[in-house]
């Protein structure tokens, strides 16, 4: 059983690694894609009338997700930032006014759930 538990959560967490790399990195490639697509006009005119530039909004959460990522794969602060992460995507999906990525969001919150509350005995 103990086997089965540290396998289960070394797959999870590099799946879940995985994911949040891939849209860390791309935010760096496109972040006018993302800028466009993803956030909300109301959000860009708020974070322009702060003194940010527009982008600079995409890059801060870039550079989360790769956190998030290092963090996963590392295995370091696993719990903390699975809450964080929680977070982080039920703002995504309120803002969004639970459109079509609500059921991802519902999917990773529950992955990143169960990395919150696993046992914390080590295997």
């Amino acid at each position: 059983m103990f086997y089965s538990l540290k396998y289960s959560n070394l797959f999870l967490r590099l799946g879940l690694a995985a994911v949040f790399l891939w849209f860390g990195i791309d935010k760096f490639i496109h972040p006018d894609y993302w800028f466009n697509a993803w956030v909300f006009p109301v959000a860009g005119n708020t974070v322009s009338q702060i003194g940010i530039q527009d982008f600079v909004l995409i890059y801060i959460l870039a550079v989360f997700e790769l956190i998030v990522a290092i963090g996963l794969l590392t295995d370091i602060f696993t719990n903390v930032l699975s809450m964080f992460v929680v977070a982080y995507l039920v703002v995504i999906m309120i803002l969004h006014r639970f459109g079509w990525s609500v059921f991802s969001n519902i999917g990773l919150i529950g992955a990143f759930l169960a990395l919150a509350f696993w046992p914390t005995r080590k295997y």
